[in-house]
């Protein structure tokens, strides 16, 4: 194979991993939707697979969000904030790598995301930048991020990973010219070749694997671990074992190689932290995930009492035709029914007006919501004494906080897994 082909395989093998990709970038999708409101979006099999709410509307409802979820992502991060508070964990000095990255607002973020997809991964280079010179930590959007199908939670048996960058014309031409013209007009060419671009690759609504955004250029890196010739030593002479190193490729989407090296970086990797949660035969379940059918159904009842509600009768007067007076018509019995101290004259025999009111025709869904909200809590380990709701004056302090100490062990696998996140990326920035 030539060098061509060559980037071609590696560009196909990117791709491929993208591709396999896909169901979890969907989950993540729906997830996030959820999770900002967006609650009624689902399409429905039965019924032609249009939205939700759409049907909603269509049978005369009109759909009610209760969002429950963002609430709780926003408690489980605040939680986060105030543990890693006590423990002091981004108190740095000034100039540090933690400040200048601001991790700890950088760590917030990614642990909603955590929360909401299963995934964590940030880019950790050292590298000159407008704000300074030094180790650099990224947030990077599963949309953009691809990895081999691997199984080890510790992320041991990843041989394949990299992400998908949209660069400016400037910054392309000056990160991979290297100030040499010839080279620069090569990458010019390279942009402005009507192959350019792959047709057919697209797998995600918002992100595609060789697409850009308008007036960029997009850029796919490439990370492999790949076998190169043996050393020849004493110990290892006869033996062929080989040696493995991670190699990165930048490739253009025709498969021209931009630059190509080996690891620069002291721990030998490549620059990602990676972490999926949990991960269950090489499958994410986001915390977020396990709640979404419960938000559905919570919103569906919600909606169904403020339908019946809406259509119930609520002091409407029944008056019998037979008793109207004369001279009274029937805008004199309305207006002296809507006045406090309104007297409207009947003839005494028969049967009379009466007030209608209706209000227990929604007992039902009342007790059924009721039963909804306790389950929510139930599945996602955050109660009111987590969600800062309960009566502490009831019930002291004392108890308190030890009822939010127990509520946080519903919690505690969860945080330990991101937290063994932060603590690979931290020794990736030890040795960058």
């Amino acid at each position: 194979m030539n060098n061509q082909d060559i980037n071609l395989a590696m560009l196909a093998a990117a791709r491929d991993a993208w591709l396999a990709g896909a169901t979890l970038r969907s989950t993540r999708a729906r997830c996030k939707r959820f999770a900002f409101g967006d609650q009624w979006s689902d399409p429905l099999p039965d019924c032609e697979n249009r939205p939700e709410g759409e049907v909603a509307l269509r049978t005369g409802r009109r759909p009610m969000t209760n969002n429950l979820i963002r609430q709780l992502v926003k408690t489980v991060i605040g939680r986060y904030r105030s543990l890693a508070d006590e423990k002091k964990t981004y108190v740095a000095p000034p100039g540090s790598a933690v400040v200048r990255n601001q991790l700890a607002e950088l760590d917030s973020r990614m642990l909603e995301e955590f929360l909401i997809s299963g995934c964590a991964v940030q880019r950790i280079v050292a590298e000159r930048r407008m704000q300074g010179t030094g180790v650099w930590v990224d947030n990077v959007s599963p949309e953009r991020f691809f990895v081999n199908d691997y199984r080890d939670p510790r992320g041991f048996d990843i041989e394949l990973c990299g992400m998908v960058h949209d660069m400016s014309p400037a910054e392309t031409v000056a990160r991979f010219g290297g100030g040499n013209p010839a080279r620069c007009q090569r990458v010019r060419r390279i942009y402005s070749s009507a192959d350019a671009l792959l047709p057919g690759v697209v797998t995600s609504a918002s992100v595609d694997f060789l697409t850009p955004a308008p007036g960029k250029w997009r850029v796919v890196e490439l990370w492999t671990l790949d076998a190169v010739e043996p050393r020849r030593t004493p110990r290892r002479k006869g033996t062929g074992t080989p040696d493995f190193v991670w190699q990165c490729r930048w490739l253009a989407p025709d498969g021209s190689l931009l630059a190509s090296y080996a690891s620069p970086f002291a721990h030998g990797g490549h620059p990602f932290a990676i972490k999926h949660y949990p991960l269950i035969d090489g499958e994410v379940h986001s915390f977020v995930g396990d709640l979404l059918g419960q938000q559905r159904c919570i919103n569906r009842l919600i909606t169904i009492i403020d339908h019946i509600m809406s259509c119930s009768a609520k002091g409407v007067l029944l008056f019998p035709v037979d008793q109207l007076p004369a001279g009274i018509s029937w805008e004199n019995v309305a207006d002296a029914w809507a006045a406090a101290d309104g007297v409207i004259p009947v003839n005494g025999h028969g049967q009379l007006p009466q007030q209608m009111v209706t209000n227990g025709a929604a007992n039902g869904a009342y007790q059924l919501l009721s039963l909804q909200m306790k389950l929510f809590e139930d599945i996602s380990g955050v109660g009111q004494a987590l969600s800062g709701r309960a009566d502490t004056a009831a019930r002291g302090e004392g108890l308190y906080e030890a009822q939010v100490r127990n509520a946080t062990i519903a919690l505690y696998d969860l945080l330990l897994s991101f937290e063994a996140f932060t603590g690979q990326r931290d020794e990736k920035m030890k040795n960058c």
